[in-house]
């Protein structure tokens, strides 16, 4: 690889840490093609991305980045994980990736500036989604006005029961 090959990467990977959320640098070593292959297009489809580059290139690119507190973890068989929306579910993924595969190893990883370990990704990962957590919030935002209507209208219900009490004891006498 020469000098511009090298420059063009470490160009493309810096708009990647730039641009990204959510960073996690993993260990692939001992994987398949075809696992890794797996775990790429399960990424895909959370619009996230993972990419195997030389440590050098990578502790290159990291400068003047939000993920440059990640340098230290650029050692071995280093392989990145970059989300660019809702960190939770490419979370879920390599969480679940790296259970069923022993090999695959989770490092470390920066969430929007401040690096987090490994058990804060996997503390991540149990987090329901961005629209489960949106439909659970509306459902508490709904339920304030329901019950001040409950309560509004529970005032003249009790009138009423009061008045008709009173008209069944006048009845009666």
């Amino acid at each position: 690889m020469n000098r511009d090959q090298k420059s063009a990467i470490v160009t493309e990977l810096n708009e990647l840490f730039t641009r990204a959320k959510f960073s996690v640098v993993t260990d692939y070593c001992g994987l398949k093609v075809s696992e890794l292959e797996k775990i790429r297009t399960e990424l895909r489809g959370c619009n996230s991305e993972i990419r195997i580059a030389k440590n050098t290139l990578l502790k290159r690119a990291v400068t003047d980045t939000a993920c440059e507190s990640l340098t230290d973890e650029f050692t071995g068989t280093t392989a990145i994980v970059v989300a660019y929306d809702d960190p939770v579910i490419p979370a879920k993924v390599l969480a679940k990736f790296a259970e069923d595969h022993e090999r695959f190893q989770l490092r470390s990883a920066v969430l929007e500036g401040e690096k987090i370990t490994v058990d804060n990704i996997v503390s991540l990962s149990k987090l329901p989604s961005k629209e489960i957590l949106l439909g659970q919030l509306l459902s508490v935002m709904n339920g304030v006005p329901t019950a001040l209507v409950r309560v509004l209208s529970e005032v003249p219900r009790t009138i009423l029961y009061g008045l008709q009490a009173i008209k069944d004891q006048k009845e009666q006498a």
